[in-house]
């Protein structure tokens, strides 16, 4: 068989056709833009099966240098640590802490489910971590970054593959589940939706996006990146397990609550904007790494780890979620978003949501709380837990 291996720059210019591929899917594909499945998952697993048919008829297999997919990878989270304000969070009052609260519990649970379950059918409980909150609430940023370090610093073989396709089952699974248990919450109980007059409380005014913007916005990345790197080797002195982002992430929301503190302004569109680039070109190239001969020997625990991390979602959901959060409009509201990142990403829960608001009204608060919590907060407490989990077993 032949052996093709692509260098940093040749895996980078893939993975943007490969990104390119999914965006075209998408776009032509109604089911695709439904279920929110992002444009280089969906890109990947077309490469990722072609790769497999290659390497199963025995023709080519490719390898690729992650030198700059973990750079892209690096700077995405650091663009997430800037969005931690920590004066919004406190405007979002109790709700806020009992939503996260609420959250992290569901890691925990996910985690333990994982690796017990694991463990029952003779697997590393390490590898039932990427059929836990690693996959589930982390999503594929989340996978591409721990599946790489389980694989290269503890030895857990196709720990990347199996917490990118666990990912990929999340994001359709929690698409699919968290409408209709708001529905049906809304329907039974007759909930009315709060009221327009009060608004949105997330929106903001958008500022135009300038050259000089994008170059300070890099400025800010770069700085909270190198200072990052200083943490990330504290926490390894300590013998604390951390993906290599944590650093950049921490400095980042550091700098950004000290520009809070003083009143001055961050570049966040452009922070976002350079964000958002990087975290395509880190999925895409995360994705077509899937070696999915990988997952045969694994499909019959994949498939009753999953089903049941399903169901234990369905039921917290349905019973948990929805009576902690208040029993009205706005927890049904969040009872179908926390489906979404429970299972797969924030832009899943902010689309269920989406579906019930457009149907029932407005749910503000809703709105306001859930991507304070899903895009930011519960990264920060997942990796802590990731890092007790991996410690421990």
């Amino acid at each position: 068989m032949l052996t093709l291996e692509l260098n940093m720059y040749q895996a980078a210019a893939l993975g943007a056709l490969v990104y390119c591929l999914g965006r075209l899917m998408v776009n032509k594909l109604s089911f695709l833009n439904r279920y929110c499945i992002p444009a280089p998952v969906a890109g990947g697993i077309v490469f990722a099966l072609l790769h497999l048919v290659l390497y199963a008829t025995g023709v080519l297999e490719l390898t690729f240098d992650s030198t700059l997919q973990d750079v892209f990878m690096t700077i995405f989270f650091c663009s997430v640590g800037f969005t931690a304000c920590f004066r919004l969070l406190k405007k979002g009052g109790l709700q806020v802490f009992i939503f996260l609260a609420v959250a992290i519990v569901m890691v925990i649970i996910q985690d333990i489910a994982g690796s017990g379950l694991a463990a029952a059918f003779g697997l590393d409980p390490l590898l039932g971590l990427c059929m836990g909150s690693i996959p589930l609430v982390g999503g594929h940023g989340t996978s591409g970054s721990f599946g790489p370090m389980l694989e290269n610093d503890w030895a857990v073989v196709g720990a990347t593959t199996v917490a990118l396709a666990s990912a990929t089952y999340g994001l359709v699974a929690g698409s699919m589940m968290g409408g209709p248990i708001a529905r049906a919450r809304v329907e039974k109980r007759q909930l009315k939706p709060t009221a327009a007059e009060e608004g949105n409380a997330a929106s903001e005014v958008a500022s135009p996006i300038d050259g000089q913007k994008f170059t300070n916005a890099m400025m800010f990345l770069l700085i909270a990146i190198g200072l990052g790197t200083f943490v990330f080797m504290f926490f390894k002195s300590i013998r604390l397990t951390f993906p290599t982002y944590i650093g950049a992430m921490l400095v980042a929301a550091a700098i950004r609550n000290i520009w809070d503190v003083q009143n001055k302004e961050l570049p966040m569109e452009e922070i976002d904007s350079l964000g958002g680039l990087s975290l395509n070109v880190f999925l895409a190239m995360a994705m077509m790494s899937l070696k999915l001969w990988q997952l045969a020997d694994l499909a019959l625990p994949m498939i009753v780890i999953l089903l049941l991390q399903t169901v234990i979602m369905f039921l917290y959901a349905n019973f948990v979620v929805f009576n902690i959060m208040g029993r009205d409009y706005e927890a049904a509201a969040m009872t179908a978003a926390f489906c979404g990142f429970g299972m797969g990403a924030t832009p899943n829960a902010m689309a269920n949501m989406r579906a019930l608001t457009e149907r029932y009204g407005p749910a503000p608060r809703a709105f306001f709380i859930v991507p304070l919590v899903g895009s930011l907060f519960i990264d920060f407490f997942n990796s802590t837990i990731l890092t007790i989990f991996i410690n421990i077993l």
